[in-house]
């Protein structure tokens, strides 16, 4: 396998790369150091005879050695590039590792009860109202949540929400009929005498414009009487007719059961059930409404409407000093503070979180766990071993260090207990 170009890795696996080389030249060391104390203790054997022992212990930590050295290698590659059965067990069972690793990730981790747990013991909404109290902290969060606000702006196109929103009006304002809608409120409006208070108001207005535009009655009705007839004629015909209006209005005003009130009752209930069944009056009213939302102005009205008020936010937003910003951050201080001190509200938000998750764990749990499995079927599998071989092959060359080590312990016992036997 030819190794990952030392330029892809991180500097972390940079540095065990170099610390798995050192390792790898350690436990080569001890595999020479014996093979040469093996050679000259079975050369010098014969006649220094205590150099038996020095063979066998040598004799056993090369076998210790080989062996480990075969198993570590068999991991990750064929050991000497030969296509020995049952080696190089990671690039050939690398996807099969990888749906090991997400079952056991999805049965151990994955699951309900573990994740309830683990909430419930980490008090989250107590810490998150501890942390959120603090001011500074409280800023942080309406400054990031402003910019993200601000760019989220900033990345829709004007003509695309302005089009949303005409498309939403049409969908929930233009297309339904009016008519019925209106005329079931305000037959019910009429039911509960509720409208009284509307036409008290008009009027009192009417009867308060009267007294202040008493000249707008100057020749409104003598201008249209015969030019013979005397101007005093003339005056006390617009003098008695806004006397008489006056009259009229005053004894609307004084009286709930006037006749002129009870025309309006009349009217507005009449007219409440013409919207709901007449169709003239629903067509007229529909095409009232088309002409009025159809009007290129109300458009341009429309479009004006969100250009100020996109503006107005990004200003908003921008500014650390906008009363936005500081409401946000005070609202969220605000929220942090009862977090805080409210153990009740701990209780409920932790309940939420906890269920939500628990929710999310159990329903998702299956395709959350695929990631990993997904995640290393599409790894390279000379990389993948390169990876792995990083994160766990210092250790394993202890192994071949220990496997040395161990060889020779156990190759001078035998000889020793064999020698003992035999003597």
């Amino acid at each position: 396998m030819s190794p990952t170009p030392t330029a892809i890795l991180s500097p972390a696996d940079q540095e065990r790369r170099r610390g798995l080389r050192f390792m790898k030249g350690v436990a080569l060391g001890a595999l020479v150091f014996m093979a040469v104390l093996f050679v000259v203790a079975f050369a010098l054997q014969e006649r220094v005879p205590a150099l038996q022992y020095v063979r066998a212990a040598a004799e056993g930590g090369m076998v210790g050695a080989l062996a480990d050295w075969f198993a570590v290698t068999a991991l990750f590659r064929h050991p000497l590039g030969i296509p020995i059965p049952h080696t190089a067990i990671i690039p050939r069972r690398k996807d099969e590792i990888g749906r090991t690793l997400g079952e056991f990730v999805e049965t151990n981790f994955l699951e309900g009860s573990v994740v309830r747990t683990k909430l419930d013991s980490a008090a989250i909404a107590a810490r998150a109202g501890e942390w959120l109290r603090d001011p500074q902290h409280a800023d942080r969060i309406a400054a990031e949540a402003s910019t993200m606000a601000a760019g989220i702006l900033r990345a829709l196109s004007d003509d695309e929400v302005q089009e949303l929103i005409a498309d939403l009006a049409r969908e929930h304002l233009i297309e339904p009929d009016w008519g019925p809608a209106l005329g079931g409120w305000l037959e019910r409006v009429v039911a509960a005498d509720a409208h009284h208070g509307a036409v008290d108001l008009a009027v009192d207005s009417i009867a308060a414009w009267l007294r202040n535009n008493r000249t707008a009655f100057t020749g409104l009705f003598s201008k249209r009487l015969p030019s013979w007839v005397p101007s005093i004629a003339l005056r006390l015909v617009d003098d008695t007719v806004y006397n008489e209006a006056v009259k009229f209005v005053d004894a609307v005003q004084v009286d709930p059961r006037h006749p002129a009130r009870k025309a309006v009752d009349g009217y507005l209930a009449r007219l409440a059930d013409n919207l709901q069944h007449d169709p003239a009056t629903i067509g007229r009213l529909e095409d009232a409404k088309s002409a009025v939302f159809d009007s290129p102005r109300v458009r341009e009205l429309a479009a004006e409407a969100w250009n100020t008020a996109k503006a107005g936010l990004l200003r908003a937003l921008d500014d650390p000093e906008s009363a936005l910003r500081r409401r946000i951050a005070a609202a969220l201080a605000e929220i942090g503070a009862r977090l805080a001190t409210d153990a009740a509200l701990q209780r409920r938000v932790d309940r939420r979180i906890a269920d939500a998750a628990v929710f999310l764990v159990e329903r998702y749990r299956h395709d959350i766990a695929s990631i990993i499995t997904d995640t290393v079927e599409r790894w390279d599998a000379a990389e993948t071993t390169e990876k792995i071989e990083l994160m766990v092959g210092r250790d394993l060359q202890y192994i071949r260090l220990n496997g040395t080590i161990v060889g020779a312990l156990a190759g001078l016992a035998i000889f020793t207990v064999a020698h003992a036997l035999l003597r």
